[in-house]
């Protein structure tokens, strides 16, 4: 999917009606009418919301004897699904990486007794916390 796409993606589903709309037609398909009963907009409002779903691919409409129900195509989710896995893979990564280096540099101080700063909060431990004044 091109960027462009996926930007005519995300845009469409930056609305919260339209989000509504995808999340109602992933359970079933549904006509405009259908679609339109839970708001308090014309039916030619939602037909310019699905206009902007269909121009971004997550939804078709086809004709069924006089009824025309609108489907979801869960193609285009599938392809913004593997986007944003994608991305969450290379941030699961770095935090992994983070974590093993910071576990890689204070593992030796911490094996050597801490030697860098004898009077530093990290090399008095509890017992030596307990017997300090409280002012």
């Amino acid at each position: 999917m091109a960027a462009d796409a996926l930007s005519r993606v995300f845009s469409a589903l930056a609305d919260p009606t339209r989000r509504d709309m995808v999340a109602r037609l992933a359970v079933g398909d549904a006509t405009v009418c259908e679609l339109a009963e839970p708001y308090q907009v014309t039916v030619q409002a939602i037909s310019k919301h699905l206009r902007v779903l269909e121009d971004a691919g997550l939804v078709s409409r086809s004709r069924d004897a006089q009824r025309r129900p609108v489907h979801l195509e869960a193609e285009a989710l599938d392809l913004i699904t593997k986007l944003i896995d994608r991305y969450r893979r290379q941030a699961e990564q770095r935090h992994r990486s983070l974590d093993y280096r910071e576990t890689a540099w204070a593992g030796p101080a911490h094996e050597a007794g801490n030697h860098q700063g004898e009077n530093s909060a990290s090399s008095v431990d509890n017992s030596e916390r307990g017997s300090l004044p409280v002012v």
